[in-house]
């Protein structure tokens, strides 16, 4: 069907003539292009900069890719060993030059005009002092001159599959030039004339024929700025309205009092000083849930920082309101070391406090339920198994969500349904988020943070050491459990290659095993192929003090808690990802002792694992760390497989583009303050982008 049919960019690409079904199943296979308005904004990811034109005679050998205007004087056929290649004489002003065709040689020499000027370009071959291109892109002079004249050529993602279909860089390239034709006039603009002049943006139109034909670097770089600005503006918009929304909209339980349990836990059980970081979140937490709005709040605190205090203080906040409490964890492991901790907090308090895991026999589920049900259960910590339909609870006040990008959205939409009223919700994590990951993937969340260590704290020591100084690590060792300390020496766990893995851990304890003797020396080893009985008794040992090292597979990075353990030696520490280093470290530095950490790496180490190594001995601080990581991997990867889909952006980059980010997110909140359903007359750009995207954008529904 002819292009001048479009009517609009919300067609199917076949209506774009060239376009057959069968092709356009294929682009949606391949790169997700569906409609008109897909492939318009499918963007390059890098340009040719075509800016010059070569004459064959000042051809250098050391140049790579060249554009030059001449004529096909010659075609033949040249015999080789393995059949053929089709060979035409090139020629300009100055001299002349080989083209090479060695696939696809009917049709492109039936194709070719002789005596007609084409503009060439490719890559340049230099062969016993003559000069040939394989396979060059060629165009018609007459047609080059008819088209958007861009002296940066576009480059496209594409496939393996769509190369051998035929569709080629240069046919992505004519099928976005017929759409900007014809629509270039028609553009409507998605942003106020407010925005646009303030931030001194490129009008919308303008920004998709020069990110596509753009006819200089800074056309390019204005196109680029205005792009992503409005990609980071409309996820922000939706956020916050979505933040807004859920503030004057939903209505939260009341917790009016800080009531006795919370006084006297306070006054008589407090085992330490909070600090002010503590004293600042906890303050944040009783403002939202005396407010009568719903609170959806993020906990953000490094390994160490107290967060679990701060938890056990909003639990007794609703119970001294009369509500339950709920706290889920990921693991059977971090669930324990919850449990065992708010027991031991809470020990002498009139407060029932019970664990609900995979584990839990029947009996013991069906006295939970019923006491659950009834009002006298106060407090159930546990996995999963929290969200199952037969777990109902009288009137739950709060769910604290721990670590929970572990969770998927509709495991956490279940808990919503357990009562009339949504609970409030306290999300917290110990991998700290960097303020751009933060402000996009929970940027409908309050967001608190615990930036200080308790008092007494001191920071661990890291060094970065090569295997060839073992001996020395293994006597600095020595020294420190003769001081009566105990050591942690940790191996990596990569599923793909669990076999190698169990054989270096194995190797390594036998090594442990010979240099650290019995019985002057006792070693507990944990991985896991153990069965979780064994698991539990040589950790139970460790934890005792019974041993003084603790060989472990990364099974200990979570819901192992020694402030007896002062040193952790981290074996092939660049198999490590940043994030997992900084979780292990933080095993130890949790008593009053200097603590230690040692990074045991091969010579062999690639730039980015020198990165990561020289990071983790730079600093101690969880945040600056994850910017580099943040960095190092993208926001995909730091996110985890059930929320990296949540950043599919399509230009924008929240690690590389912070500053537009904070102007976009700081932009969104006063256009949202001011006309909070976008009614104003000069929102109206916005208004009806906004609804477009809302309605076909899979990112919303994704969002926490």
């Amino acid at each position: 069907m002819p292009i001048a049919l479009i009517l609009n960019l919300d067609y199917p690409i076949t209506y774009i003539s060239g376009i057959s079904v069968q092709r356009a199943t294929l682009l949606y296979s391949e790169l997700g292009i569906k409609s008109c308005n897909d492939l318009l904004n499918f963007f390059p990811f890098r340009y040719i900069d075509k800016t010059t034109f070569h004459a064959i005679k000042d051809l250098q050998p050391n140049t790579s890719e060249v554009q030059i205007v001449g004529k096909i004087t010659q075609v033949k056929s040249v015999a080789q060993k393995r059949g053929s290649r089709l060979v035409a004489t090139f020629q300009d002003r100055s001299g002349t030059m080989e083209l090479v065709w060695f696939k696809g040689q009917k049709w492109i020499k039936d194709a070719l005009k002789i005596g007609q000027p084409y503009v060439v370009y490719g890559k340049l071959n230099h062969y016993n002092s003559s000069y040939s291109i394989a396979h060059p892109e060629m165009e018609l002079v007459s047609e080059y001159k008819k088209k958007l004249q861009t002296k940066m050529q576009p480059i496209y993602h594409s496939t393996e599959k769509l190369t051998n279909a035929g569709v080629s860089n240069k046919l992505i390239r004519a099928y976005i030039q017929k759409l900007i034709q014809q629509f270039y006039e028609e553009t409507t603009e998605s942003l106020s004339e407010e925005i646009i002049n303030d931030f001194k943006l490129m009008k919308k139109r303008d920004a998709l024929l020069n990110i596509h034909f753009p006819k200089s670097q800074e056309n390019l770089a204005k196109a680029q700025h205005r792009l992503k600005f409005e990609e980071l503006f409309f996820l922000q918009l939706q956020l916050v309205r979505k933040k807004l929304v859920n503030k004057s909209k939903i209505k939260g339980y009341v917790f009016e009092n800080v009531g006795p349990i919370f006084n006297q836990f306070y006054a008589e059980k407090l085992p330490f000083n909070l600090t002010n970081a503590q004293k600042r979140v906890l303050k944040e937490i009783r403002k939202d849930v005396a407010s009568g709005a719903h609170m959806n709040r993020l906990l953000q605190g490094d390994v160490g920082s107290g967060k679990t205090i701060v938890a056990v203080l909003t639990t007794l906040l609703a119970i001294d309101n009369g509500f339950q409490a709920t706290i889920m964890a990921p693991t059977e492991i971090l669930a324990n070391q919850h449990y065992i901790a708010v027991l031991e907090l809470l020990e002498g308090l009139n407060i029932n406090v019970e664990i609900l895991t995979g584990s839990v026999r029947t009996k013991k589920r069906r006295t939970i339920h019923e006491n659950l049900e009834n009002g006298t259960l106060h407090i159930l910590i546990g996995t999963h198994a929290l969200l199952e339909d037969k777990v109902v609870f009288k009137n739950l006040g709060i769910a604290i969500i721990d670590e929970q990008h572990r969770f998927g959205v509709k495991q956490r939409a279940k808990l919503w349904a357990k009562n009339n009223l949504p609970p409030h919700i306290l999300v917290m994590t110990a991998t700290p988020i960097p303020r751009t990951l933060a402000m996009s993937v929970y940027g409908d969340l309050d967001i608190s943070v615990i930036d200080e260590l308790p008092p007494g704290r001191k920071e661990i020591k890291t060094v970065h050491r090569f295997d060839s100084n073992r001996l020395s690590v293994f006597k600095f060792m020595k020294d420190e459990i003769a001081k009566g300390r105990q050591v942690y020496v940790v191996y990596p766990l990569i599923q793909e290659s669990e076999a190698m893995d169990y054989k270096d851990l194995m190797d390594g304890y036998e090594s442990i095993s010979r240099a650290f003797p019995s019985p002057k020396f006792q070693i507990s080893i944990v991985h896991g192929k153990m069965k979780p009985a064994d698991k539990d008794f040589e950790m139970q040992r460790f934890v005792k003090g019974e041993t003084q090292i603790m060989v472990a597979t990364t099974v200990i990075e979570v819901g192992v808690n020694v402030p007896n353990a002062s040193v952790m030696v981290i074996e092939s520490a660049e198999r490590f990802g940043l994030s997992q280093l900084h979780q292990l470290r933080g095993r130890v530095g949790r008593g009053a002792d200097q603590s230690y950490c040692i990074l045991l790496s091969s010579f062999k180490l690639s730039e980015e694992g020198k990165t990561r190594l020289k990071t983790m001995v730079d600093t101690t601080d969880g945040f600056k760390i994850a910017e580099v990581d943040l960095k190092l991997r993208g926001p995909g990867n730091l996110m985890g497989t059930q929320q990296s889909g949540i950043l599919n952006l399509k230009i924008a980059d929240v690690a590389k583009d912070s500053k537009i980010l904070v102007a976009a997110r700081n932009t969104a909140i006063t256009v949202l303050q001011e006309d909070p359903n976008l009614e104003k007359k000069e929102n109206y750009s916005i208004r009806t982008s906004f609804a477009k995207m809302n309605k076909s954008s899979k990112i919303w529904s994704n969002i926490s």
